[in-house]
Order: structure tokens, then C-alpha cells, then sequence
């Protein structure tokens, strides 16, 4: 007897962990903390862990994007 495929889509996280937030933009971990410290990268506290909203991510790539064309 076979299984039925899963059909369940998958969402894409919300909020995510510094570590994958650093993966989606391509950066190490070190610099992750370091655009979070200087308020380049919005994040939010969930008890005592330190989420990156999907959302900072699209924010900070789009005013990387304005700045570059503003040059």
C-alpha cells in the first residue's frame, strides 16, 4: 500500500531565526548582528528569542535598492 502524496503547502515562516534571515540575504551571521545592532534590520523579541520579521528582510532589500538608484 502507497502513501497519498502530501498535500499540505507550505507557508513561508514569518518570522524567521538571525541565522536564516542572514542565509535569505546571502551574509554570515556576524554581519546579520551587525546590520540587526545598527537598526538597518528590524527585529522583535518572542519571549527571550530575537526573531527577524519576514517583512524587515523585503524592507532592508528595497532601501538598498532606492540608495543604489539614488547614486
Amino acid at each position: 500500500m502507497t502513501t497519498p502524496p502530501d498535500t499540505t503547502i507550505k507557508q513561508p515562516r514569518e518570522l524567521l531565526k538571525v541565522e536564516a534571515a542572514a542565509k535569505r540575504l546571502s551574509v554570515g551571521r556576524t554581519t546579520m548582528f551587525n546590520l540587526i545592532k545598527a537598526g538597518h534590520i528590524e527585529t522583535v523579541q518572542v519571549g527571550r528569542l530575537r526573531r527577524v520579521p519576514d517583512t524587515a528582510i523585503t524592507d532592508y532589500i528595497a532601501k538598498l535598492t532606492a540608495a543604489q538608484h539614488a547614486a
